[in-house]
């Protein structure tokens, strides 16, 4: 196993920041581990996981060991009367695999096509998009124990999913404590995508689509190319403009809390939960603070999208983590003064 020395990372984070890994190893499987945990040198050292990049901001040189994680490789794995279970390697593009997934005629992520990132990274943050959650098409996942090399698999209980939640978000706390942040990494990760396929749909975006392409009841093929025609409207591309897709996760509210935004700001955008909670735009809210377009340094928020910020520097000129977070941080004054509440920013600050 190689470790490398000084590596570059402005090309492995979406947001284009200029920072290096002061010591990288590259994980292309199991046995990459195995000799990283076997390495006298580094087996007690602090380690951390890095993805496609598509959800962190680095403030700095990375001084713990990066593991890059490269793992590849798609299959069916299994298949029964009524669902065909999806492998992929934790290193393998998320748009990839729901495009291949479509391709191979494995309908059921369609409505997540376009997410950036990798596979190993869509079970940490539970990403979701379109009334599609993770949790809802996942089956299990392998990964190995950081600290005792030993390999195990989690079923969708065990990751403890929550809104952009799950286990590995979380340090362990106490004897009791079942947080894995920072002491797993995942390898595979399994998809269960039932055959009694239904369209998921219910968003304004999707039934313009319908709407203005006069399809009552669109196949999958149709949604996944509708989605990646509504986020590319929507969303900056990360090769073209940096950013780390959304960046502060949707507030949940109680009803009455609703209510009272609601008689102070009638076209406030919101969904009703199954829960009888109430879920709030987060990009309304700062677009009503008149975020939408400003600055701070080379941070800036996306002028088509309040929730995405972005890299206005480009490569030559990059933003800085610090102005990615003070440029936050603003906002989330902004917010909290005019709504009462507290958005929570969806990527790992390192």
């Amino acid at each position: 196993m190689l470790v490398e020395k000084n590596v570059p990372l402005q090309s492995s984070n979406t947001f284009g920041i200029n920072a290096k890994a002061l010591s990288l190893a590259r994980i292309r499987s199991e046995a990459d581990i195995a000799a990283v945990l076997q390495d006298a040198a580094w087996r007690a050292a602090p380690k951390f996981i890095l993805g496609g990049g598509s959800n962190i901001v680095l403030t700095g040189d990375v001084k713990p060991l990066v593991l890059k994680v490269e793992i590849m490789g798609k299959r069916l794995a299994a298949e029964t009367a009524k669902a065909w279970i999806v492998e992929a390697g934790a290193g393998e593009s998320w748009h990839g695999l729901v495009t291949w997934t479509l391709q191979n005629g494995f309908p059921g992520l369609e409505n997540l096509a376009l997410i950036p990132g990798t596979v190993g990274a869509s079970p940490v943050q539970n990403i979701g998009a379109y009334g599609v959650e993770l949790q809802d098409r996942f089956d299990s996942l392998d990964a190995v124990d950081l600290t005792t090399g030993q390999p195990f698999t989690l079923n969708a209980a065990q990751c403890a999913f929550g809104y952009r939640d799950s286990v590995f978000k979380h340090a362990s706390s106490g004897a009791a404590g079942f947080g894995l942040a920072g002491k797993a990494i995942i390898t595979r990760v399994r998809f269960l995508l039932p055959k009694a396929w239904k369209p998921v749909l219910g968003y304004a975006d999707i039934e313009k689509k319908m709407l203005l392409r006069k399809v009552d009841v669109p196949d999958a093929l149709q949604i996944y190319e509708w989605i990646c025609e509504i986020r590319r409207a929507k969303l900056p591309d990360p090769k073209v403009i940096g950013n780390a897709g959304s960046f502060f996760k949707n507030p949940t509210v109680s009803p009455e809390q609703c209510e009272d935004i609601i008689q102070r700001d009638p076209k406030i955008v919101h969904y009703q939960l199954a829960d009888g909670s109430v879920k709030l735009a987060a990009g309304w809210l700062i677009d009503a603070c008149g975020w939408k377009g400003k600055s701070i340094g080379n941070a800036g928020v996306y002028d088509k999208q309040a929730l995405v910020l972005v890299n206005r520097g480009g490569s030559a000129n990059p933003v800085t983590g610090g102005e990615v977070m003070t440029l936050a941080k603003a906002i989330q004054t902004s917010v909290y003064e005019r709504f009462g509440l507290r958005l929570e920013p969806e990527p790992v600050v390192v």
